[in-house]
């Protein structure tokens, strides 16, 4: 069996050498591209993994990146719709008039008091002597009605006296010429005379229109209140009159006072439209003071103040000055959105209804960073990142 098999055993040697020994046989040229292939393969097949492993660590990397960052800003709430707000006030005239003198340049730092421009006073200065005199001729006048109700009081009850002491007196001689009138008209004719009857008729009358006339004069003495009131009704009137013209004199020296223009508080001169010969007139605008307070009015979606509350830490960067750095803290939200405060605010019930994210001011006050270097002017864009808590 085993020299059976020993022929079979060699065959494929010989096949083989003879592929071997014929390599330009086809056999041979299939065999060694296949080999070739296999080698090209195994060395190939660890480098054509590396992407996929790239691709696995990039994405790994990824979401450690996103988590850290969402860890990182889970807190923090910014916007860029934010910028630098003060308050600027708005000097007007309060009197017409030509200006006569400008102390102010444009971006000049002003104080509380100090003078802007001046007004031609010479009108002003006129209404104002005119007052004085005025006063004055009240006082005087009330003086003399003081007086006289002093007056008044004395010899008002000393008319009525009199008045009544003349109408005794007539009584008296009313009396007297009764008297006579009846002796004359009782005696024999041949005892008297004529001229003695008609000088007792006319005494008679007389007296009798005396005591009359006195009476009527202590009617019209005896109203003592009335004529101590009407002196009193004077003195107030021209009391009144008095503080009229005191007002009066007060109004003149306002508006002289207004013919010098003044800064109302500390800040610099902005939007300044006014030259020496202009006329000013009242409530026109001719300067702008902006004060040195100033704050960031942050418009944050109103998505974003779920956690937003006051005293919270704000981080600000301006974007004028890449390098400045200012740190502050919310102070707070407006109890309005901007739309609700515009000139023609929406009306939701009216038509088709589009819901829109709206913005709601806050407002943020400014701690430290400040520079004296870099002016903030208003309006100016920043951008704050608030902590929340």
């Amino acid at each position: 069996m085993p020299e059976d098999n020993q022929p079979d055993q060699e065959e494929p040697t010989e096949d083989r050498d003879r592929t071997e020994g014929n390599p330009e046989g086809e056999g041979g040229e299939k065999a060694k591209g296949k080999k070739d292939k296999d080698k090209k393969k195994k060395k190939d097949q660890p480098h054509s993994r590396w992407p996929l492993i790239a691709l696995a660590i990039g994405i790994v990397v990824a979401i450690i990146a996103g988590v850290a960052y969402w860890f990182m800003n889970r807190n923090l709430e910014d916007t860029d719709d934010a910028f630098i707000d003060g308050r600027a006030i708005m000097v007007a005239p309060q009197v017409s008039g030509t200006v006569t003198a400008l102390l102010v340049n444009d971006n000049q730092f002003v104080h509380k008091g100090d003078l802007l421009i001046e007004i031609d006073p010479r009108v002003f200065q006129a209404s104002a002597d005119q007052s004085v005199g005025q006063v004055k001729t009240a006082e005087a006048q009330l003086a003399n009605a003081r007086v006289a109700l002093d007056k008044a009081r004395v010899t008002a009850p000393a008319q009525l006296l009199a008045a009544r002491g003349q109408l005794d007196q007539a009584k008296a001689q009313l009396v007297q010429a009764k008297a006579e009138y009846n002796r004359q008209h009782s005696i024999e004719r041949a005892a008297t005379s004529q001229q003695n009857i008609d000088k007792a008729d006319a005494g008679l009358l007389q007296a009798q229109g005396q005591v009359e006339q006195a009476e009527a004069q202590v009617k019209q003495a005896d109203l003592v209140p009335q004529n101590v009131a009407q002196a009193e009704a004077q003195v107030a009137q021209l009391e009144g009159q008095l503080l009229q013209a005191k007002a009066s004199q007060e109004s003149a020296a306002i508006n002289l006072g207004y013919a010098h223009v003044t800064a109302p508080q500390d800040g610099w001169v902005t939007k300044r439209n006014v030259e020496v010969g202009d006329l000013a007139a009242p409530g026109a605008p001719i300067i702008s003071i902006v004060s040195p307070q100033v704050w960031v009015t942050a418009n944050f979606k109103e998505t974003q103040l779920n956690r937003m509350r006051p005293g919270q830490h704000v981080d600000i960067r301006v974007d004028g000055y890449p390098s400045l750095r200012l740190n502050g803290h919310v102070d707070s939200v407006q109890l309005g959105s901007g739309s609700r405060f515009s000139a023609f605010p929406a009306e939701n019930a009216t038509g088709n209804f589009v819901k829109i994210v709206q913005r709601i001011p806050v407002k943020i006050v400014i701690d430290g960073g400040l520079n004296p270097n870099l002016p903030l002017p208003l309006g100016l864009s920043v951008t704050p990142t608030v902590t929340l808590e």
